[in-house]
């Protein structure tokens, strides 16, 4: 019998699952880990989403089977939200779908719109499933830059004057996971007009969108006037209102990419449990004090980090938005290889970081710092390196 199938045959081993199963297996052996590798929130949701939920659950009509494209309550929460954060209108009915998290949406959109052989373009390094959606899907990957500069720009042209087939689906991603770049809505607007003019749909991934920072609130490209026309964004609960176990996303934005989505979906999924979606909508009309609480935190949680980490040898960019940083590797050690490095920081240092080569070839030099932990166990991340830098012969500053 066959065990060579075909999608998996075009997965290639996870690296970042290496470096997790060392994490695992130290904590077993009862190692203290402080784990900045993945983007787990560790901040509960408000009481009152939880409340709902409980309320609702508590329902003996409940538990049926629910709506695959989700509620009708929910999907205009999430019209009214656009609205008031962005001036964006959006119709509950036509350009709205309730998704099992942005993973599951952009997987979804994937296996909807994509023939075998179709040419996608996505950002190096970027976060699996923009890419592996697509593989898993049939589809050919074409990289482009992440860093909005003019060389993205460069790229964009190269690739739908020599690539074949013509690029179908563009992905972009901003605040990016994992670099945090970002852009502003003039970039937006010149992605709408080359979308247009190159007939390719854009696939935006605004998962971080209210985690910014310096007083500089992250842009949709549904603002752009006429980026409906070829333009579905994804968005999350996951960070803003620590729902991340929840599994609660949201696709809106263009009507024929909608329609698509939710057909496939009407297929997989019977939608996401009632009472969630309930809790889903107390999140998002109830009181939005937790959204300012929670950026300040990671604000906060990212100075401390940048200048502990400073201290320790370790020079750090400061992210301008996301719940993560994207650190080179410290200076003597880049020649070690960020697969290498995430482990040595593990077994020596006992923290956890993402190697930066598990987000594309492009990633390589880098780690993906998540920012997790409270104050206290940065501040003891950035000793715990400082010693290790120090073992590795890096010289790093006095105390």
């Amino acid at each position: 019998m066959d065990n060579e199938f075909y999608r998996i045959k075009r997965l290639p081993p996870y690296v970042i699952a290496e470096v997790n199963a060392m994490r695992a297996a130290a904590r077993a052996e009862g190692r203290d880990i402080i784990d900045l590798g993945m983007g787990n929130p560790d901040q509960p949701p408000p009481p009152h989403v939880i409340e709902k939920l409980c309320e609702v659950a508590a329902k003996p009509d409940a538990h049926g089977y629910s709506q695959s494209k989700g509620i009708p309550g929910l999907r205009k929460a999430q019209a009214d939200y656009y609205g008031r954060r962005f001036g964006v209108s959006l119709d509950p009915e036509s350009e709205v779908i309730v998704t099992l998290g942005s993973k599951e949406g952009l997987a979804s959109l994937a296996t909807a719109i994509t023939a075998p052989g179709d040419t996608i373009l996505a950002p190096n390094p970027s976060y699996p499933i923009h890419t592996f959606g697509f593989i898993i899907a049939g589809a050919s990957i074409r990289s482009v830059p992440t860093t909005p500069d003019e060389q993205y720009w460069h790229a964009l042209e190269q690739a739908v004057n020599f690539t074949v087939p013509r690029p179908t689906v563009l992905v972009v991603n901003f605040p990016s996971n994992p670099t945090a770049e970002v852009v502003d809505l003039e970039f937006y607007e010149r992605l709408v007009d080359w979308a247009k003019f190159h007939r390719v749909w854009i696939l935006s991934d605004l998962a971080y969108s209210e985690l910014y920072y310096d007083g500089k609130p992250t842009p949709s490209i549904l603002q752009v006037k006429g980026a409906k026309d070829v333009a579905i964004e994804f968005t999350s609960l996951s960070k803003t209102y620590g729902m991340a176990g929840w599994r609660m996303g949201f696709a809106v934005g263009n009507r024929t990419l909608i329609s698509a989505l939710t057909r496939v979906k009407s297929y997989i999924d019977y939608g996401a449990f009632t009472p969630i979606q309930a809790a889903a909508c107390a999140a998002l009309n109830g009181p939005q004090e937790i959204v300012e609480t929670t950026r300040k935190m990671y604000h906060k949680r990212r100075d401390v980090m940048v200048e502990a980490f400073g201290r320790a040898g370790w020079d750090i960019p400061s992210p301008p938005a996301s719940m993560f940083a994207w650190a080179p590797l410290p200076p003597g050690l880049e020649e070690m290889g960020s697969l290498e490095f995430s482990k040595q920081l593990l077994t020596q240092a006992e923290v956890a970081v993402a190697p930066g080569v598990g987000y594309g070839e492009d990633g390589e030099g880098f780690v993906r710092i998540a920012m997790v932990e409270n104050e206290q166990r940065l501040r003891q991340a950035a000793r715990n390196i400082k010693r290790y830098l120090q073992s590795m012969g890096v010289e790093t500053p006095a105390d």
